[in-house]
């Protein structure tokens, strides 16, 4: 790196000198030490005054280090599972000027994203993808003679995925050259990771140690009795050394648990795994926040931050913050608990997201947090239906798309009581692409049986809510993150009509057909246009009757949804009048066919011409055009 001393060095912000892992790979350990301090002040400054995810990262620094210092990356491809924690691999790679756009217009991803460097190696952004499609890379390598080791770095919640253990169980199969680094952050280490464990580590990680392994089961091959016996023994050892027989009954030899806040350790490990063949994993304990205090203690409440999360609290009175979608479903699911014991809440990991503390506290035996497992999710709520009971499965529209066929197979088919509430519908910011709920009105409409609705503000959410547990078939209802228009939320509740939409306002020559959050920019569309404005509430059923009269009375249907125009509501309005032989000018409006990048919500709708004056502005270029093709449309634009 240069000709000065490590002494003279130590002095130096070496954070700054590092644009890749390639000069990070020229400081010496004592130096590496001293760079993640550095990097911990950086983090915490620049989270700061962006906001981003916040324990994960402060937990993965030294694991981090180690990996970009030993493994010759991106020749070796890193593949972080979710990403979340990635944030100081971006760092190291030469994004560090560009943290502070992270999760912004036109700024770093949130997540590893191929678009955006060579050393994101493969786009994640959903959990437990990382063993998977590290096997990819690594019967790539062994299949084109390349030599790459790829590395897949897993937390422990993402092992609760099965997908996490099919990957294992096939790389253990075939013997694959894989790294498998299991992080995990949330057990206990004073017992587990300590000097005795570390030095099992380093002996489970020599050659020395899979040498005499491999050797001495060649030597017993030829006396089976003998071999049966070495290997019982030699498991029953190793398993009350390590909790490690899972993973090697699985094919992996296993390694740890080691310190992952152990640098020197850390470094140790890796070196010696590199020259390893066949399938290893090395068991990782972190601490989520390590080196901030308030974040060691609580890492939920620091998962991810606000910009200005250093300030000092202010204590205000008599200042209630607005009520987001997720508190008013969090609310309503206590309340019809109370109503009717047979209620049974479910959700894959997403308890303080879905605002399902308050449940979970009161409801215990009733309450039910599966991990990252969104199918188990799915078919245990047909279980529960089958016998009698009411499932109401809180999940995030994006999620719900691991869960595809659970849901056409297990619950719709057998037309089952399952109530999904779909949280984070539509734009959702900063997470991207890969957290959009762009998908839901599509991915649902062509399930038969199924039941959508679209609330447009947090009192209707609830309402439906009640309506959707009180059917016998399958229902979904979909709304957005954060908070609403403030709506004052009734504290009964009552059953909505099914597939009965609302007129908001009536106008003339154009009929807005809003379903969900789009109905607020209709209202000021249909002020300025003297539009009619229509709640459509139902995706499935649509409102016939009500369609068929606003399909005769108006020269132009548009409708708005916040949702891909491809096969959503739109479309479904469309092939219902189509069905039903009636003539009209429609203009669906909606999500584009392209996925959205991340950034501010209010930025991107204006991106997808989804915002008042884009909205305004493609009716008045569609009226212009049915005007200059027929007589009978009335000229009332605004000039």
């Amino acid at each position: 790196m240069s000709s000065k001393t490590d002494k003279d060095l130590s002095a130096e912000n070496f954070l700054e000198q590092i644009n890749s892992p390639a000069q990070l790979r020229k400081l010496t350990h004592t130096q590496l030490l001293q760079l993640t301090t550095e990097l911990r002040a950086f983090l915490i400054q620049t989270l700061n005054q962006c906001g981003g995810h916040f324990a994960a990262n402060l937990g993965t620094i030294e694991l981090t280090i180690a990996l970009h210092y030993v493994f010759n990356t991106p020749h070796d491809p890193i593949i972080w599972d979710v990403g979340h924690q990635a944030y100081i691999h971006k760092i190291l790679t030469g994004r560090r000027e560009q943290l502070g756009s992270i999760r912004k217009n036109q700024g770093l991803a949130p997540f590893p994203s191929r678009d955006e460097s060579s050393f994101d190696s493969f786009g994640v952004g959903h959990s437990s993808t990382s063993i998977s499609a590290a096997l990819g890379f690594c019967v790539a390598a062994k299949k084109n003679n390349t030599g790459q080791k790829a590395i897949a770095v897993i937390g422990d919640g993402a092992m609760t995925a099965g997908m996490a253990f099919e990957a294992l169980n096939h790389a253990g199969d075939i013997h694959a050259d894989l790294l498998v680094i299991l992080n995990d952050n949330d057990m206990s280490i004073s017992n587990n990771v300590g000097a005795l464990s570390n030095y099992f580590a380093r002996i489970l990680s020599s050659k020395l140690y899979s040498s005499v392994r491999a050797g001495s089961k060649k030597i017993l091959e030829s006396v089976p009795s003998v071999r049966k016996l070495a290997k019982r023994t030699e498991e029953h050892v190793k398993g009350m050394l390590v909790p490690g027989t899972l993973f090697e009954e699985l094919g992996f030899n296993y390694i740890g648990p080691i310190d992952g806040h152990d640098l020197p350790l850390l470094l140790h490990t890796f070196n010696n795994v590199r020259q390893l063949s066949g399938p290893q994993l090395i068991h990782v304990i972190t601490t989520k926040g390590k080196g901030y205090t308030a974040a060691e203690k609580d890492p939920i409440a620091y998962h991810s931050v606000s910009p200005n999360f250093l300030a000092p609290l202010t204590v205000t009175v008599n200042q209630s913050k607005p009520k987001t979608y997720a508190n008013v479903f969090g609310r309503w699911i206590c309340d019809m608990a109370a109503i009717d014991e047979r209620l049974i809440a479910i959700t894959p990991a997403m308890r303080e997201g879905s605002d399902l503390i308050e449940f979970s506290v009161r409801y215990p035996d009733r309450y039910f947090d599966v991990g990252i497992a969104e199918q188990h999710a799915v078919t245990f709520a047909a279980g529960l239906a089958c016998a009698g009971l009411k499932p109401v499965v809180a999940i995030y529209s994006t999620f719900l798309q691991r869960a595809y066929d659970q849901l056409i197979h297990d619950v719709a088919l057998q037309n089952l009581p399952v109530l999904f509430a779909l949280d984070r519908a539509g734009i959702v910011g900063g997470d991207g692409a890969t957290h959009h709920g762009c998908f839901d009105l599509t991915y649902l409409r062509c399930i038969p049986n199924m039941t959508i609705m679209t609330p447009s503000d947090e009192n209707e959410l609830r309402q439906m809510l009640f309506t959707g547990f009180q059917l016998t078939t399958p229902c979904a209802i979909r709304y957005p993150r954060g908070t609403g228009k403030g709506k004052q939320v009734e504290q009964t509740m009552s059953s909505i009509p099914i597939g009965k939409a609302e007129i908001c306002r009536k106008g003339q020559s154009v009929a807005l057909l809003a379903f969900g959050s789009t109905l607020h920019p209709a209202l000021s569309v249909g002020n300025i246009l003297n539009a009619s404005v229509i709640n459509m509430r139902f995706v499935k059923p649509l409102d016939g009757k009500l369609l068929r009269n606003l399909a005769k009375t108006h020269d132009l249907l548009v409708t708005l949804e916040e949702n891909v125009k491809a096969g959503g509501a739109g479309a479904a309005v469309s092939e219902f009048l189509h069905q039903q032989n009636i003539l009209c000018n429609i203009l669906i409006l909606g999500l584009p066919d392209r996925f959205i990048k991340h950034g501010d919500p209010n930025t991107l709708l204006a991106e997808a011409n989804l915002d008042v004056a884009s909205i305004l502005s493609a009716i008045e270029q569609r009226l212009r055009y049915l005007i200059t093709t027929s007589s009978t449309v009335t000229d009332f634009l605004v000039q």
